[in-house]
């Protein structure tokens, strides 16, 4: 019989392509994971591995394996949060990945309504959206709080999607700027001589702000780039330059700026949360589900308040 741990490593191995990416990802040593492959194309009858002086891949039959190993432990998933769901007690941990600026907004409200669940910890870390939904699909994390600018995020077979909410960009500008002032409208055109700063060129929420200039000629070169739409909004404090960043990037509360609303239907992006399809039922994920939409209830109010003071 097929051992099911020895599966999930081979399953492991599709994704990461390496003994060694193997063995970092799920904290063995190389030979460890060897063996537990070696011992799995003997349960297997086959030769799953073709391994060379300077690297190992699939054979054909292990790439049959991995597909029906994917369904299996799918399936085992399924059966664990059937069994589960019937004790209705929330226990055991939770881990959730989010994109940096959707980590500092929930976190607050995540912590303040899953403390009352004694038994359920809480794992919470940051990492790109794309590579958060990639994590939940291979059953690194149980959810992924991920943003889609481009309307791609879609449900499969094997991932649900929950909608949160929808994160519009803003203008941020130093307190002294003529545009702190609500009487003074926001007009793109005069934007473009303004000096900018953004994240790197190729990062979201820097093509965002292409897309919103684009329809007035794009912006001048942006002269300073930086990682971190914390960072930005610091020095955009400082009143070294203006800004535009999602409005979530607001929540975690900057001294010394002002928000506008740009005119026009801005740019924006859409918050979801990703969970496997056979997780979702498991009392430990599904009132973490819940807490996310509870936390998404407050800061899409939040944003609202945002967007009504700065017009």
């Amino acid at each position: 019989m097929l051992d099911l741990r020895r599966l999930a490593v081979i399953c492991e191995f599709a994704r990461r392509g390496s003994i060694a990416a193997t063995a970092l990802s799920l904290g063995y040593s190389p030979s460890a994971v060897s063996q537990q492959l070696a011992a799995l194309e003997r349960e297997a009858g086959a030769v799953l591995i073709d391994r060379t002086a300077r690297s190992a891949e699939l054979t054909d039959a292990g790439r049959r394996l991995v597909e029906h190993a994917e369904r299996i432990l799918s399936m085992v998933e399924t059966a664990e949060s059937d069994l589960s769901a019937q004790a209705a007690t929330p226990a055991g941990r939770v881990t959730v990945t989010a994109f940096p600026t959707a980590a500092v907004a929930f976190a607050p409200a995540l912590a303040r309504t899953l403390r009352r669940h004694s038994a359920l910890t809480l794992r919470m870390g940051q990492g790109r959206s794309g590579r958060g939904m990639r994590e939940v699909q291979s059953g690194e994390v149980d959810i992924a709080l991920v943003d889609d600018w481009y309307g791609r995020v879609r449900e499969s077979d094997t991932l649900r999607v929950f909608p949160l909410l929808h994160d519009p960009l803003v203008l941020v500008v130093p307190r002294k700027h003529r545009l702190a002032s609500p009487d003074v409208p926001v007009d793109l055109r005069e934007l473009r001589d303004e000096p900018w700063m953004a994240t790197p060129d190729g990062e979201p929420s820097r093509l965002a702000v292409d897309r919103l200039m684009a329809d007035v000629g794009g912006a001048q070169p942006v002269p300073w780039e930086f990682e971190g739409l914390g960072t930005i909004l610091g020095l955009v404090a400082k009143g070294i330059g203006i800004a535009a960043v999602p409005a979530l990037a607001l929540a975690a509360g900057v001294r010394g700026i002002v928000v506008r609303e740009f005119p026009g239907s801005p740019v924006g992006r859409d918050v979801h949360a990703v969970a496997r399809a056979s997780s979702v039922h498991r009392p430990a994920v599904s009132v973490t589900l819940r807490a996310v939409h509870v936390a998404a209830r407050l800061l899409a109010a939040d944003l609202e308040a945002i967007e009504l003071a700065s017009r």
